[in-house]
């Protein structure tokens, strides 16, 4: 079994991943198969997990140590290592896990100091990871795994000069394709307005053309960004670009269509692209999106941390 993690309210999407056969689920987390490949809707998968329980702070956290001590007793620790520690969306729980982590960290530095000075706290970053991984799914209860498999969602910094929160999208989705653009290169940003997603680039040195009807605000006026008032779906790059961005509130299944014609074209060499799915069930949109990863050498979806009924597609042509 893996303990798959994912945003509160979208359990029954990552089930739906699962082939909609969980053997648990909860606020926030999933319990069940590995999975066939990696997963949109899950943040990070804790394989292998044995559950532990504990009445007090001391006594789960002491459970989490000592399970961590066991497994690591032969191994060498020369770098650091991650070291994740969350909760399921239930009221209160936050707190109680940030004491369990705590005093988790206690033990471990009163048993194996050195080992312990080492530990990462945080998210790890995107792909497979060995470390200590515990989630709390109830205040007596955790799971704890020492191999993981994280998706790479993870809460970005604000920046107060970005014309909206979208920008967040954007930041985030570099994590996730291990490349964001650079000093230079060229982005076509289709439904630019109001510009969070072409601040995002053109404040990194990339030379921006930002398309859409509509007006763009504050940070979306950067000397960067060439504003073109065109339709996002007849727009036309006079030479290939090195970026396509496109984050509109239109129909997926005509956006995963504009995509496609854009990599068949050779019009742009990578992507990020997100997909407002609302009240359609995303899997089968997920299925659609084939037509997109055949293209590609890199392909990845994923439901951010920062997305809400949408899920965010990164790649790069072949």
């Amino acid at each position: 079994m893996t303990l798959h993690v994912c945003a509160p309210g979208y359990e029954k999407f990552l089930a739906k991943e699962l082939n909609g056969n969980p053997e648990k689920t909860g606020p926030g987390w999933v319990l069940g198969p590995d999975g066939e490949g990696e997963l949109c809707f899950a943040h990070l998968s804790l394989r292998d997990p044995v559950e532990v329980s504990g009445k007090s702070v001391n006594a789960i956290a002491w459970a989490i140590a000592d399970r961590f001590m066991e497994t690591a007793r032969d191994e060498r620790f020369d770098a650091p290592w991650p070291f994740f520690l969350e909760s399921a969306g239930v009221d209160g729980l936050n707190r109680r896990a940030k004491s369990v982590t705590e005093e988790c960290g206690e033990r471990l530095r009163g048993r194996m100091s050195r080992v312990a000075k080492l530990a990462a706290p945080g998210r790890p970053a995107p792909g497979s990871a060995r470390g200590l991984f515990a989630y709390m799914t109830g205040f007596d209860q955790a799971y704890v795994s020492r191999d993981a498999f994280a998706g790479g969602q993870r809460r970005m910094a604000d920046d107060p000069q970005a014309p909206s929160r979208s920008y967040l999208k954007a930041e985030e989705a570099y994590l996730i394709l291990g490349r964001e653009p650079a000093a230079g290169e060229t982005v076509a940003d289709l439904g630019a307005a109001p510009g969070g997603w072409s601040y995002s680039a053109a404040r990194r040195g990339a030379l921006v053309t930002a398309v859409d009807n509509g007006p763009m605000k504050a940070g979306g006026l950067h000397p960067g960004i060439a504003h073109h008032e065109e339709d996002a779906f007849t727009f036309r790059p006079e030479s290939p670009r090195d970026w396509l961005f496109c984050d509109m509130v239109e129909d997926p299944e005509r956006i995963v269509a504009l995509v496609d014609r854009w990599l068949k074209e050779g019009w742009c060499k990578r992507f990020v692209v997100n997909l407002k799915f609302g009240r359609v069930d995303p899997i089968p949109l997920l299925r659609k999106t084939e037509i997109i990863r055949r293209h590609c050498s890199t392909f990845k979806a994923r439901h951010l941390f920062h997305d809400r009924e949408e899920f965010t597609i990164v790649g790069e042509r072949r």
